[in-house]
């Protein structure tokens, strides 16, 4: 009998040694060289949210966009110089989770803004190299070590965005139409004129030396019967043309008795335009203190001007801009507020936590109203057409009723937008995160960096908001624009006819 040979099992072979893949966004260490023999220091990437604040001037907006000035493309190309991002990854995003809390338009600051991604955080001094890298109007507070799921845009609950608008804007009668303007010299009723705004495309206060002129009441109105309807920016070729047609007497910007260099300066509850009064200042000692001319006196405070004309932002028309503001509030559909989205797509309703403008603040001697909203998101130029159509009530341009028009589904109307200059993103909310993660992670919030908030706040954003409408007056050309020519839709339709702005019926044949 044969004994069984035991048969030795076959030797196995090792299986090959795999290349080391290259780092993507889920990989935390930097791939190595096996080859390389010379010991070098290996860092780790972190998950983290990075807050910084920048002045929208001169970039457009906050998303990359290829041939176009950026804030996130300088911010890219700051990590790659100071170590955060690899060689590999740059320009490439997505290879380091890179997400923003906020998308901001063109021409629009921050203060709070947050985004997130993988990055090398080591050597210590991330925050002064990025610094080092950026230019002067974009300023990192600092960084958090966040979850290894967390997403900057998906994580924020809600966003707060403040927009400065001057108290000017909220007086009905001032920055006139220019028709109505023009069509009043002589005749006796004449309204005050906004010459700069209307001859040189800017605004600079004016004043009247010492020299005191009597009330006169106002009754000239626009081709829409509305007596504060403002009319479309003429083009300065035409306007010049205009001027010296209706008025002889005016030359070289300067006028004579008939006409007044002071925007501002009509009482809306009289309906009058009073002009008083003004001392001398050290500034007017300056000048020659002629009674036959009359002089325009650059960095007047504005504030000072609406004082002597009646108007300030008082107990009630702070009531009844927040009444406007207030509509807004809660889950509507806005796409009559925004662009290129149609009433049907979900996108168009979104929630309004608040809308409040309780305070006011003084810059460089125009003050301003503070404009505060809050919501979880916001369509593009939004907030602006909400600030918009809220000035054109309060100028009396349009009715309130027009809110409730506005925010329906199966209607469609064209809303003022208001210029973007004083519109900054003030601070992204993660309250959900911070309430899941208080255990273990640290709090994300700008308490941390308010004092470097708040001085970056006042020295770029505020003063860049103030000197701009000193310089170009933004906001006092946009009001010329407020009318109904521009804007029919401002009409609303009554069974009776046409609802004005006063809140008057005009009969229709």
């Amino acid at each position: 009998m044969e004994t069984p040979v035991e048969k030795t099992p076959p030797t196995q072979q090792e299986p090959d040694i795999k290349r080391p893949k290259m780092s993507t966004t889920t990989s935390d260490e930097e791939p190595c060289d096996p080859t390389n023999t010379t010991k070098k220091q290996r860092y780790k990437r972190r998950k983290i949210a990075i807050f910084f604040a920048y002045c929208g001037v001169g970039y457009q907006g906050m998303q990359k966009n290829p041939g176009a000035k950026t804030i996130e493309g300088d911010l890219e190309e700051a990590l790659f110089h100071s170590g955060a991002v690899p060689e590999q990854d740059r320009g490439n995003p997505k290879r380091y989770d890179w997400a923003r809390s906020a998308r901001t338009d063109k021409g629009v600051s921050a203060v709070g803004q947050v985004v997130s991604g993988r990055f090398y955080i080591d050597p210590p001094g991330l925050v002064e190299r990025l610094n080092s890298f950026l230019p002067y109007q974009i300023r990192i507070f600092g960084y958090k070590r966040v979850t290894a799921s967390y997403n900057a845009k998906k994580f924020c609950d809600r966003r707060r965005y403040v927009y400065l608008l001057p108290v000017f804007a909220l007086d009905p009668c001032s920055h006139r139409d220019r028709e109505s303007v023009l069509a009043s010299l002589g005749s006796g009723k004449e309204l005050v004129k906004c010459l700069d705004c209307s001859e040189r495309g800017r605004k600079v206060v004016g004043a009247v030396g010492k020299r005191s002129f009597e009330s006169k009441s106002v009754d000239i109105s626009s081709n829409n019967g509305d007596a504060c309807v403002t009319e479309d920016v003429i083009s300065d070729n035409l306007n010049s043309e205009s001027i010296r047609e209706t008025d002889g007497s005016e030359h070289d910007g300067i006028e004579t008795k008939s006409s007044v260099l002071q925007s501002d300066t009509e009482s809306h509850s009289r309906e009058e335009v009073s002009i008083v009064n003004v001392d001398s200042s050290d500034h007017d000692k300056k000048e020659s203190d002629s009674t036959e001319n009359l002089k325009t006196v650059d960095g007047e405070k504005i504030n000072e001007e609406e004082k002597r004309n009646g108007f300030s932002y008082g107990e009630d028309e702070k009531e009844r801009f927040n009444r406007i503001l207030k509509f807004y509030v809660g889950s509507h559909n806005f796409h009559n507020f925004t662009t290129r989205t149609k009433a049907e797509d979900p996108s168009a309703r979104r929630y309004i936590i608040s809308f409040d403008a309780s305070m006011t603040i003084n810059v460089e001697g125009i003050e301003f109203v503070k404009c505060e909203v809050v919501g979880q998101s916001f369509m593009l130029h939004q907030i602006r057409k909400m600030i918009g159509l809220a000035v054109a009530i309060m100028r009396n341009c349009a009715p309130e009723s027009i809110l409730e028009t506005a925010l329906q589904k199966d209607v469609n109307i064209n809303v003022p937008t208001a210029p973007e200059v004083g519109l900054y993103l003030d601070e992204c909310l993660f309250a959900s995160y911070n309430k899941k993660w208080k255990d273990s992670h640290e709090e994300l919030s700008m308490k941390d960096y308010a004092k470097e908030a708040e001085e970056f706040k006042i020295k770029h954003i505020y003063s860049h908001i103030a000197s701009t409408e000193h310089k170009e007056g933004v906001v006092a050309l946009w009001l010329h624009s407020l009318n109904h020519r521009n804007y029919p839709d401002l009409l609303v339709t009554t069974t009776n006819g046409l609802e004005n702005g006063d809140g008057e019926e005009n009969t229709t044949s």
